[in-house]
């Protein structure tokens, strides 16, 4: 073959291999496309920033949509002393209300003192120190997970409700809302807000209107509004509460509906998120949400005692006597049934918004988590991929690990919101407390250097409102600890302290490994000489590119080496590099196993050994494939022998590719076209240039 000749099909084999790469490129890129759209330039990252009508129901959903369960388990847990006890229910919701102007007036401080993003963990970490800033990281990485798994299962009993194929078969609803989330939150952040927006206003306005328009019928009209549950006879769970037990219980009650704060912290996390001034517009938004959470919550609960509404834990053990076939539904659907008929067409609109608006409280999580991930990994407590944007400008990986991580939970607690509302709350109060403490200790030390008496007083009324705000979520952490430590809580608090070593684990390492790859001032040693050895299977076009490849890189010596497993097969081995003449030594390892991994990996320590401050590169032939399944039966052993031979210290693998005729081919001409034009946006993509295959003597290689 002439040299122009041998050029030609060089170039088009490089053109044919190209193409192949863009098919397989095109194809992977065709299905991620659809799932997550076309991708960002990192200099757009500002065109993905919210404003706060969008901000509000991205960060807040979570808070708003609690309304839809936390009036749920005020009832539940107080039907445990029977009906008579219904009565205390306004009264707990008030103190969660306290509790949550507290806790948003706190927050306040938090986003205009550090709008980085860091939220609770970087007000931690500043003031109180990084094992603090890790406690308060660990607790909202579960925290956030919960919330995924609860308000998905929330979402799916609410809709079960009015949808009793979804009561039956909650578990794959739930499972196909967080896909749902997870790939709308993959395709970027503002295209997720405005997804979120319409569901979100119209919760707040359905809800709203229902405690209006039952508080109109029953305080101005005198309608007398009965609950479907309003006639149930039911009996306590424990018939003989003493003083403390019912005290107790009321402790319990309050934890249960403390649930509503949860999401709150979320925007003190997301303040990058948000549009210039980015402080003020997220104190703003904590505002609203805050005004929004208590209005709904004490509304609704309110509502329930007006119409006599009941709520029960376990309906086969509490209901003495009712309608036959009584399914108890969710409090808001029997607000909902009871202010507008039963079978109206505003009872099911409650229900869809309802529930829409619990799949969608998950969205909290989908933001923050990603973003605090991104900080932890950042810090080098977390895996680096964690700090990575992907195409859309999100934290890809850490929105498919938050995924992933609450499917498991929906999956082992089987959609069950009571079950998983145990778990709950354990770690959002264990930030809000650290929180607080960290505010502070900031505000003393600004109040040591500022001599501004205007300044003075706002950092002193912060002090203070921070104060008291870490008094309060501490005795309601102690409220939770106490009250639901048995019930589930234990598993919150075990899966945090795992996190938490598992997490200085990772730092542990990142910094070991920062040591070792540190560069010295000693220039580096170059080796003495360069053995090269080219592994042989067989006498075929692999194995000769193989040598042509070793002699062209020139090494100091060169072999070739066969391993013996079949004495008939090395034989002819042999017999064929003697007839060909190779001017390369052939060396043949004994295995009387029959082991091909472990005589190689001894020959080369043994060339090792002999020359420690040698280098020995070993080429591996290759075969590249087309199709998938041919991976499965070609290229085993040369993975297996990379695989050792990459913990050998002064080893150089090569792999020597060669190309079947799969991988060529001629369908993929079509995809010809995208190696040589022009993007709309980008460089222009050219074939990569590729010599001719080196030869042997006998030029035998390049045939």
């Amino acid at each position: 073959m002439s040299p122009p000749e041998a050029a030609a099909g060089a170039g088009d084999r490089a053109r044919t291999t190209a193409v192949r790469f863009a098919f397989v490129a095109s194809t992977t890129s065709l299905a991620k496309r659809l799932l997550v759209g076309r991708p960002f330039r990192s200099d757009r990252l500002q065109h993905t920033l919210l404003p706060k009508r969008i901000a509000l129901p991205v960060f807040a959903s979570d808070a708003l949509s609690s309304v839809a369960y936390a009036p749920d388990e005020i009832l539940l847990t107080l039907s445990i002393a029977g009906a008579g006890a219904f009565w205390i229910s306004p009264w707990i919701t008030l103190a969660v209300a306290v509790v949550m102007v507290t806790v948003v007036a706190s927050y306040r401080q938090n986003v205009h003192a550090y709008p980085s993003g860091g939220g609770d963990y970087e007000v931690a970490t500043v003031n109180l120190g990084p094992r603090a800033g890790l406690g308060v990281g660990s607790a909202l990485l579960v925290d956030y997970i919960l919330t995924v798994a609860v308000s998905t299962s929330a979402g799916v009993n609410n809709l079960g409700s009015v949808v009793p194929f979804v009561a039956e078969h909650k578990v794959a609803f739930a499972i196909g809302a967080i896909s749902l989330l997870t790939a709308l939150n993959l395709r970027g952040l503002r295209e997720s807000g405005t997804a979120f927006a319409v569901p979100t206003y119209a919760f707040i306005i359905v809800i709203v209107g229902m405690i209006l328009i039952g508080l109109f019928r029953v305080l101005v009209l005198g309608d007398d509004l009965l609950a479907p549950s309003a006639g149930l006879v039911i009996t306590a769970e424990e018939d003989h509460l003493t003083s403390f037990g019912f005290a107790y219980l009321l402790l319990r009650t309050f934890s249960s509906g403390c649930a509503a704060l949860t999401g709150v912290e979320a925007i003190s996390n997301g303040v990058p998120a948000f549009k210039p001034p980015k402080s003020k517009n997220a104190a703003t938004t904590l505002m609203l949400l805050g005004g929004l959470s208590i209005i709904m919550l004490v509304g609704i609960v309110v509502l329930s005692r007006l119409t006599h509404l009941q709520y029960v834990e376990s309906e086969t053990l509490q209901i003495v006597s009712g309608p036959p076939n009584y399914v108890q539904k969710t409090v808001t659907a029997q607000l909902a049934e009871t202010i507008f008929g039963s079978g109206s067409f505003l009872l099911y609109v409650v229900g869809a918004v309802t529930a829409l608006i619990l799949f969608l409280a998950a969205n909290t999580a989908f933001n923050g988590f990603p973003v605090l991930g991104s900080i932890l990994a950042q810090d080098r407590y977390l895996p680096r991929q964690l700090h990575t944007r992907g195409d859309r400008l999100a934290f890809s990986n850490g929105i498919i690990f938050l995924a992933i991580a609450a499917m498991v939970l929906v999956v082992a607690f089987q959609a069950e919101t009571t079950r998983l509302i145990q778990l709950y709350i354990v770690g959002v109060f264990v930030s809000f407390t650290l929180s607080q403490g960290g505010m502070i200790r900031h505000w003393n030390r600004l109040l040591q250097t500022q001599r501004d008496p205007e300044r003075r007083r706002r950092m002193i009324r912060s002090r203070a409102i921070n104060t008291f705000g870490m008094g309060l979520t501490g005795a309601v952490l102690i409220v939770v600890l106490i009250t639901k430590f048995l019930l589930g809580a234990w598993i919150a608090i075990a899966v945090m302290i795992v996190i938490y070593g598992l997490m200085l684990a990772i730092r542990k390492h990142y910094t070991r490994v920062a040591q070792e790859l540190e560069p010295t001032e000693e220039r580096p040693v170059l080796p003495s000489r360069n053995h090269a050895i080219v592994l042989v299977s067989k006498v075929h076009m692999p194995t000769l590119r193989a040598v042509a490849y070793a002699q062209a890189t020139r090494p100091d010596t060169l072999t070739a080496v066969t391993v013996n497993v079949d004495d008939k097969d090395t034989r002819q081995i042999q017999q064929e590099w003697e007839r060909r003449q190779i001017p390369v030594p052939l060396t043949v390892v004994d295995s009387p196993y029959r082991e091909i991994t472990g005589p190689i990996i001894d020959f080369v320590k043994g060339v090792r050994r002999g020359s420690p401050r040698d280098v020995v590169t070993v080429f591996v032939p290759e075969y590249v494939v087309g199709r998938w399944w041919e991976n499965l039966l070609h290229n085993q052993s040369a993975l297996r022998i990379k695989g050792r031979l990459l913990f050998e210290p002064g080893v150089m693998v090569t792999s020597v590719p060669w190309q079947l005729r799969s991988s060529q081919d001629r369908d993929l001409d079509r995809f010809d076209e995208r190696l040589t034009r022009v993007p709309a946006r980008g460089p222009r993509v050219r074939p990569p240039a590729q010599a001719a295959p080196p030869s042997d003597e006998n030029g035998e290689a390049g045939k």
